[in-house]
């Protein structure tokens, strides 16, 4: 049965944080509101949590998953950042996009998509994520939680633990949180791709 922690929305407590975060580093899969709906979180090295959130997604070797970062400079450690998108990416950050690019070698092999050794990447906008991330003192690796047939983000505390009250370790609550899943732009190739068109304005990457 997964722990619900009632998280203030904009200060959230240190002690609610910190059992947040020391389930992740114990290798528990935690699920988390963001300014783009739910989201599951885990440890960066943990090949267990990440598989159970391919389960819980039902998502296939193609798919992206995505180091939710501090900052831009966290940002940095984990994917190569070109002139050619370092303003693009700046700009937009923090705030409801995940940018999928080339990973450094900083990031778990088993993280990477298989062919393009790419991964995603976003800072979101949400003071609970941030407090997060201050705790943990690394990126979570990430997956936005959109079930199986569903085409939006969770977005309800109580219907998350309702849902996977068996199969997530921790259910953060923190009142109202984004409705739409981030905007995706692929920009590991020659110019931007708009991979999915989501609470984020797309039009800044399109030609």
């Amino acid at each position: 049965m997964a722990r619900y922690l009632d998280v203030h929305p904009v200060d959230p407590q240190p002690r609610a944080i910190k059992q947040a975060v020391d389930t992740l580093r114990e290798g528990g899969l935690i699920a988390y509101p963001t300014d783009s709906g739910y989201a599951l979180g885990a440890a960066l090295g943990n090949q267990s949590a990440k598989d159970r959130i391919r389960d819980i997604r039902r998502l296939d070797d193609k798919h992206h998953y995505t180091l939710v970062c501090a900052d831009f400079a966290q940002l940095g450690q984990f994917v190569h950042v070109d002139n050619s998108v370092f303003r693009a990416v700046k700009a937009s950050t923090p705030g409801p996009y995940t940018f999928i690019l080339p990973a450094t070698g900083e990031v778990p092999r088993r993280v990477l998509h298989p062919k393009k050794k790419t991964v995603g990447v976003r800072i979101p906008e949400h003071p609970v994520v941030q407090a997060l991330l201050a705790e943990l003192g690394e990126p979570m690796l990430t997956s936005t939680l959109i079930l199986p047939g569903e085409s939006e983000p969770m977005t309800d505390g109580w219907q998350v633990k309702e849902e996977l009250d068996h199969v997530v370790d921790v259910v953060i609550d923190s009142g109202e949180c984004g409705t739409e899943p981030t905007t995706v732009v692929d920009l590991s190739g020659a110019g931007a791709e708009v991979l999915r068109v989501g609470a984020g304005d797309p039009g800044r990457f399109e030609a």
